[in-house]
Formats: C-alpha cells, sequence, structure tokens
C-alpha cells in the first residue's frame, strides 16, 4: 500500500498539502453536477397543464322542464306514479327552470366534442398529429368504437398516438385521467397530451318504478372540457399550471362504499344507476381517508403539528372537554378550491368539514347553479369561473376534488 501511494506522488510531484486543494475542486465539481442533475430530473419530471376549455352549449339546445314533463308523459314509457316524484327532481334549486340540456344522438355529441378539441388545438396552433396520448373518460356511455377513436377520425390523429378510453368511474374519472397522462409523460418525454371529459346520459335513461335508480334521468346535464398537457420544456412559460401532485383514494374493499352508487338492473329487469342512503356517509370517509395522505404533502409542518397533538390528547390521554380532532387549515395550503359540483349537500358538507368560508365554494355552487353536474367536467368549469373572476394569481395553489362510484376520492393540486 505504501508503495503504491509512493508511486502516486511520485508520479504527480505533489505533496499532501498541495493535493488538498485538488481534492476540494473535485468535491465541488462532483457536487455541482449532482445539484444539475437533480435540477435536470426535476425539470423533465414537470407536467404543464397548458390550457383547458369548456364546451358551452347553445341556446338552441336548452329544454324547459315543462317541456321534459310534457314529454315524458306523453311517451308512456315512465311510470306515471314515479314521475311525479321525477317532477320535483327536475326542479332542482341549484338550476335555472330553462337550464335543462338534453342530446340525443351522438353525432351531435361527437359534433360539440370536436369543436372544444379545435378551439383549443387553434388557440395554441397545435397540429392533431403533434398530440401524442389522448385520454377520454365517460362513465355510463362506452360505444364502439371508442370517443378516442372518433376524435382520432375526425382530427387525422397520427397512428402511433396513445390513446385510452375510461369508463364506469363516475364524476372522478377527470382526475384519474389527468393522473394517466402525468405518469405517461413521466416516461415519454417531450410529449403532448390531449384529455377529454365528458357524460353521455341520453342511452342510461331509466323507466322503472325504483325511487333510487334514476340517477341518470336528474342529476346529469349537458357538458364536456377538453384539457392540454405537456411535458416539453418550451411549454413552460405559456402554460396556465404546474401540476403538483395527485392523490388517490379507492374504499372499493368497503362492500357498503362499493354499494354506494351502482349500476343494476331492477326486478322488471330495467338498468339504473341507484343512489344509496349511505352515500354521504361513504364520501365523507373517502375525503378523510384522501386527505390524511394529501396533508403531508401540502400543510405547513406547523398545521400538522397542531393535528398530531390533537389526536394525541384526544385517544391517548383522553382529556376531559376535548372537543375532537383538530382541523388543519387548509387555506394555509390553497388559495382555491374546486370541489366536484354533484349535488349541493355534498358541496356544503366539504365546506363545513373543512371549515371552508363561503366563497371558497363560490365556484361549486355557481357551476351547480348555470351548468348543473356535467360529471368529471364540472371541476374545469369551476376553474374557467374562478379564472374569468380574476381570482387566480401567478403563483396561486388550487386544489380540486373529485368523488366517483367505486367508492373513489381524488385530489389533484397545482400552482398557477
Amino acid at each position: 500500500m505504501e508503495t503504491v501511494l509512493l508511486r502516486y506522488f511520485s508520479f504527480t510531484n505533489l505533496s499532501i498539502v498541495t493535493e488538498f486543494p485538488i481534492s476540494l475542486i473535485h468535491l465541488l465539481v462532483i457536487t455541482a453536477l449532482i445539484i444539475a442533475i437533480i435540477c435536470f430530473t426535476f425539470e423533465y419530471n414537470s407536467v404543464y397543464l397548458v390550457d383547458f376549455s369548456c364546451y358551452l352549449p347553445p341556446d338552441s339546445l336548452q329544454v324547459p322542464n315543462a317541456n321534459i314533463i310534457e314529454h315524458c308523459e306523453a311517451s308512456n314509457i315512465f311510470d306515471q306514479k314515479k314521475l311525479s316524484v321525477s317532477k320535483l327532481a327536475c326542479l332542482l334549486q341549484c338550476m335555472r327552470s330553462h337550464q335543462i340540456l338534453l342530446f340525443t344522438k351522438l353525432e351531435r355529441k361527437l359534433k360539440w366534442l370536436s369543436t372544444i378539441v379545435k378551439d383549443l388545438l387553434s388557440k395554441h396552433n397545435i397540429n392533431p398529429k403533434s398530440i401524442d396520448i389522448l385520454v377520454s373518460n365517460c362513465n355510463l356511455f362506452c360505444p364502439t368504437p371508442s370517443l378516442t377513436s372518433m376524435i382520432i377520425n375526425k382530427f387525422g390523429f397520427r397512428s402511433n398516438v396513445k390513446s385510452f378510453s375510461l369508463s364506469g368511474m363516475d364524476c372522478s374519472a377527470g382526475m384519474l385521467s389527468i393522473s394517466l397522462v402525468k405518469d405517461l409523460l413521466k416516461v415519454h418525454k417531450n410529449s403532448v397530451a390531449l384529455v377529454l371529459g365528458m357524460e353521455v346520459v341520453t342511452p342510461n335513461g331509466y323507466n322503472g318504478k325504483v325511487k333510487s335508480m334514476p340517477m341518470a334521468n336528474i342529476l346529469f346535464r349537458m357538458g364536456g372540457a377538453a384539457i392540454l398537457l405537456s411535458n416539453r420544456k418550451q411549454d413552460k412559460h405559456k402554460a396556465k399550471y404546474n401540476l403538483q401532485n395527485l392523490v388517490r383514494t379507492h374504499l372499493g374493499s368497503d362492500d357498503q362504499a362499493y354499494q354506494s352508487v351502482h349500476q343494476q338492473p331492477d326486478e322488471a329487469g330495467k338498468v339504473g344507476v341507484s343512489l344509496s342512503q349511505e352515500l354521504l356517509h361513504v364520501a365523507a370517509k373517502a375525503l378523510r381517508t384522501n386527505i390524511s395522505e394529501l396533508s403531508p404533502l401540502v400543510l405547513p409542518y406547523f398545521e400538522q403539528l397542531q393535528y398530531g397533538w390533537s389526536v394525541i390528547k384526544q385517544k391517548i390521554w383522553l382529556l376531559a372537554g376535548q372537543k375532537g380532532t383538530y382541523v388543519p387549515n387548509f387555506k394555509k395550503a390553497f388559495e382555491h378550491f374546486c370541489i366536484h359540483a354533484g349535488r349541493k349537500a355534498v358541496i356544503d358538507a366539504i365546506e363545513d368539514n373543512l371549515r371552508l368560508h363561503k366563497e371558497d365554494a363560490e365556484a361549486s355552487r355557481m357551476t351547480l347553479y348555470r351548468f348543473g353536474n356535467t360529471s368529471s367536467s364540472s371541476l374545469w368549469y369551476e376553474l374557467s369561473y374562478l379564472e374569468a373572476k380574476g381570482r387566480v394569481k401567478k403563483g396561486d395553489r388550487v386544489w380540486q376534488i373529485a368523488f366517483g362510484s367505486g367508492f373513489m376520492c381524488n385530489s389533484e393540486f397545482g400552482n398557477a
């Protein structure tokens, strides 16, 4: 060993004193390279939400509630006794009396879907052949060929475009589509992705006698959104948002949660989607589970410590007068909230449980009032509302929360 060291020093003609500065320089160079690699990797893994577009149905597609009820009665398809209940359901407090939007033909669906795709791509001067990934989601409608195939045929996408059509995931499918695209963009560099979110309920109308099953007849409204995502460096400065984390929660192993939203035939063989009475309870449980995974990623350390301390006092010390577990202040983690506009009761419950202010849920309520429940695309109508009001500033953090059958709760947050 000594011989090797002597040969080394004689070869370099350096003493131990002169060798030390060179080693330090080497260390600094290696450190700089490591930092550069980390920064490059972080930049490479960044996923940008370049822009999105929501469909605004023309006035010609508006149908008054009275006309819908009249057609239902004249068709003699729906049970007349149950139709009286549907009359009340049609007049939802969250909707204007004339704002019922229906569509009956696939061609019409494809036409307006093509409209938002064309508008979004034209706005950013993107050739359809430059799209690398295409994802569509539609819960109740799964045609052959698929919706993505129809868009590929309509716009002439490349033959090697990676296309996916998701169904059966209800209103959370939008977040799942974003999650899928985000994972794909981590693998395929310099790629552009297009996500389409919509709902088609006309082929799934329920005309049976079970009160809990006409969900598709009552809840959903016409709407859709197209979202453009990218991991290209040139899109960084023009992108609206930088996606951060997406947390997915699935309670499918719980039978009560699994059965809370279920498509099944009734005793007469007529297929419908039923909502159980435990739905709100299941949604609350799913939200708590999702938040428990999300909180460490977004909350300041002080808020996490307060929450942990309250759990210790409640479950271990069992102090008298303890009012319950501390609810973290999510206003310290996010500036804006987009809660799925499914039902007014769900929005109110989340607002109350998270201790939010009325203005924090304003986008959700106004979307429900103006457009109704547009399923997975409702979150983008809400974000569009916030942008139209000029509330989203550079650096603001946005939290989107969605629920779906299964039962699922998915949340995503990004920086403007």
